[in-house]
């Protein structure tokens, strides 16, 4: 027992780390604007190519994973991260970021189906890996909204550089005791590595997400048309080869069984949300409010022991009450916890986001448990490393969307409010350029609610979609043409 307790110790480290890098940079954000003066579209990027990148690899390095070893592609993966987290603390230019964030989402995208796998190689009694998984969570809603946190912390002592420095002693941790504790799985079956899929993969990936930027920051133009077009081409041709393909590299028909597949939708959207608005809310306690980077990470505190409880409260509440309602009624919460942000844009000050976000965090927290576990249970155990390589995609794309998506929102509406002749495409570039916070703030003020009216009908529609599901411990039967 005490064995698998550390091991789990162990397997959450990765948890940590990819949640920390994907909002940590929200209370670094306003240092890194001022030092190198990215433009908006580079300042987007700089956030989420990272979440974009590991989303696009995930289903990839699933699928290797079940290869070549889960534990050793974890351990490959953490050295990986390390290396890349130096570059990034050290990047002189904005560009240089950006290329170094990419690099950490390469990394990253080895940590999470490994962990998320290997929970039930150690785990495999229901009661035990549902609390497992519970852990899990709470390691990943907590370190979601601890990054601020820990950003807060160390601006207020070391440069902006520090917050990706954070993870190299968790890395060389993580390689000293991981060989010992975790053991090795695989599938024993896997099929033939398809490259063509691989690539296609990513090439589905990065076009629709340049779109997304360019019409965010540009409008509508010839270039980001193009690009959404080849993006959109690139995943028709993916989900095409994988229904002919004898070993597909994403095994479409796990998206057949209700419980998974509106399980990884309701992931999504609720990463989407949380992400989004943990990136957006740092810059309006600091920017706008004039808060430190630590008392602005301090406020947000809340948050973060609101998803630990709620994610740890979710394995007691399920003996209780049907999977399906907890499910709907955390979601119910959650819209209303960010409902409360669009008050901002009739005045109200940032007590109401606070709370409204610690609302929002205890619940989501509890529904990613349990909607995690319908993923896992829901596949057989030779393929846990595809489903949950494709669960984790959900997590990151919901993030990075939530990121490009809120955030080139709140851009837009931040200019459109900007009095005629102020600079600035970022709140931080306005500050830079000499403006009273007074002229900027109010603008960026109205936008954030704006995104947290966004934030809580996307979560309102998975509320509405997540009334579909049901309790599943069965096993998807294993197509034979999956394993000849």
């Amino acid at each position: 027992m005490r064995r698998r307790a550390l091991a789990l110790g162990v397997l959450t480290a990765p948890v940590l780390l990819i949640t920390l890098d994907m909002t940590v940079l929200g209370a670094a954000l306003p240092a890194i604007s001022e030092d190198l003066r990215p433009g908006a579209a580079t300042q987007l990027w700089i956030v989420d190519v990272y979440s974009f990148v590991l989303a696009g690899l995930l289903v990839v390095a699933g699928s290797l994973g079940d290869r070549i070893g889960r534990r050793r592609l974890l351990l490959l993966g953490t050295a990986a991260f390390g290396l890349a987290s130096v570059a990034a603390a050290f990047a002189p230019t904005a560009g240089a970021l950006v290329a170094a964030r990419a690099l950490l989402g390469v990394g990253g995208a080895t940590l999470m189906p490994s962990t998320l796998s290997l929970i039930r190689t150690v785990f495999p009694e229901p009661d035990a890996r549902r609390r497992a998984i519970g852990v899990w969570a709470a390691v990943f809603s907590g370190g979601a909204a601890a990054g601020p946190v820990i950003g807060g912390w160390l601006l207020e002592h070391f440069w902006w550089g520090s917050v990706f420095l954070v993870n190299v002693p968790v890395c060389l941790a993580l390689l000293g005791v991981g060989p010992f504790l975790l053991p090795e799985s695989r599938d024993p079956h896997p099929g033939r590595f398809d490259l063509a899929s691989a690539a296609l993969a990513l090439t589905t990936m990065l076009p629709v997400v340049y779109a997304v930027k360019s019409v965010a920051t540009d409008g509508i133009t010839t270039t980001g048309a193009v690009a959404a077009v080849v993006g959109l081409a690139a995943g028709v041709a993916f989900v095409h080869r994988q229904r002919t393909l004898p070993d597909p590299l994403i095994d479409l028909t796990l998206f057949s069984h209700r419980a998974f597949s509106v399980s990884v939708a309701t992931n999504t959207i609720c990463v989407f949300a949380l992400v989004g608005l943990l990136v957006l809310v740092p810059q309006y306690l600091q920017l706008v409010i004039g808060m430190s980077p630590l008392a602005a990470a301090t406020w947000l505190l809340p948050g973060s022991l609101a998803g630990v409880a709620g994610a740890l409260a979710a394995p007691r509440l399920s003996r209780r009450v049907a999977v399906r309602h907890l499910v709907v009624g955390g979601l119910a919460v959650a819209a209303v916890g960010w409902s409360a942000l669009a008050l901002l844009a009739v005045g109200a000050g940032p007590v109401v986001v606070v709370v409204g976000m610690a609302v929002a965090g205890l619940a989501v927290a509890m529904v990613e448990t349990l909607t995690t576990d319908l993923v896992l249970t829901s596949a057989p155990t030779d393929r846990t490393g595809a489903a949950s390589a494709i669960s984790e995609t959900g997590f990151e794309l919901g993030g990075a969307l939530g990121i490009a998506v809120l955030g080139s929102v709140t851009a837009a509406v931040y200019r459109a409010g900007l009095p005629d002749g102020v600079p600035g495409e970022t709140l931080g570039g306005t500050l830079a350029a000499g403006v009273d916070p007074a002229v900027a703030g109010p603008a960026f003020t109205v936008a954030l609610g704006v995104s947290g009216a966004v934030a809580a009908v996307a979560i309102a529609y998975a509320a509405w979609q997540a009334r579909l599901l049901r309790p599943a411990e069965e096993s998807i039967p294993v197509p034979a043409v999956a394993h000849r």
